[in-house]
């Protein structure tokens, strides 16, 4: 005689259902230990969104694509507070400003790019996104920064094509994980409001530079103390992705 084993489809939904979030715990568990936010991982290229969130070092970042005004001011307030930023700009820009390039380089900030024309890489053939890339590094190399590897698409647009492209140019691709909205000028007091209550350990601001942003130099004023005053040390995005890396493979 045969004999058939019959399992309960209630028993097995409810099997389904814990392994589930079991699976969800560890998961969750895991990320508060990691402490690190990547972007399209398993063992692929990434993008950083955010460092060691055991550690109080945050990373505050500018995007420029355009103008020349509002640079000065922002400048003027990290030095006044002293602190130091890391200021992503495209090919297009360095190349009509290496006076301001210079004079944030002199700063102590630390310069990533955001290719050569601040196109969004999503409207690109992934060759076109290859020369865009080259061209840039071309322009900073003749401006005599020769050592830039952190890359931000324009407008925060990539996939893994563009992840892998960028790897194997020997770029790391940073993102953010707390979007300030800055350049639509929602009011100083709401980009303050919004960095001081979002900001965590490891953390990676987003802020713009360009002269679109008109309410954020004066946020500034606010936000720079009030983050140190809560505990917060502003790191260079390399010191926060080494940070990053070292915490990565201590949990390896």
């Amino acid at each position: 005689m045969k004999h058939f084993h019959v399992i309960s489809f209630t028993k097995f939904k409810r099997w389904l259902l814990i392994s589930g979030l079991a699976f969800l715990t560890a998961f969750v568990i895991w990320i508060g230990n990691n402490g690190i936010v990547s972007i399209f991982s398993n063992d692929n290229p990434v993008a950083l969104s955010k460092g060691n969130a055991n550690e109080p070092n945050i990373a505050l970042t500018f995007n420029i694509s355009w103008g020349e005004e509002r640079v000065h001011e922002i400048l003027d307030k990290l030095s006044h507070h002293q602190v130091q930023a890391t200021f992503f700009v495209s090919g297009e820009w360095a190349e009509r400003h290496p006076s301001i390039l210079e004079k944030i380089s002199e700063g102590d900030h630390e310069l990533g790019m955001l290719g050569y024309r601040y196109t969004s890489y999503l409207e690109q053939e992934l060759d076109q996104v290859r020369r865009d890339l080259a061209y840039a590094d071309e322009i900073f190399n003749k401006l005599g920064y020769e050592d830039i590897t952190l890359l931000r698409p324009p407008h925060g647009h990539f996939n893994e094509e563009i992840l892998s492209l960028a790897k194997d140019m020997n770029y790391q691709v940073i993102h953010w994980n707390i979007n300030t909205n800055d350049w639509e000028n929602p009011g100083k007091q709401a980009i303050i409001d919004k960095t001081m209550k979002d900001t965590n350990k490891g953390d990676i601001i987003l802020m713009h530079a360009s002269d679109s942003a008109k309410q954020t130099a004066d946020a500034l004023d606010t936000i720079l103390p009030g983050l140190k005053n809560k505990g917060f040390h502003f790191v260079p995005m390399t010191e926060l992705i080494n940070q990053a890396h070292a915490e990565a493979k201590l949990v390896e």
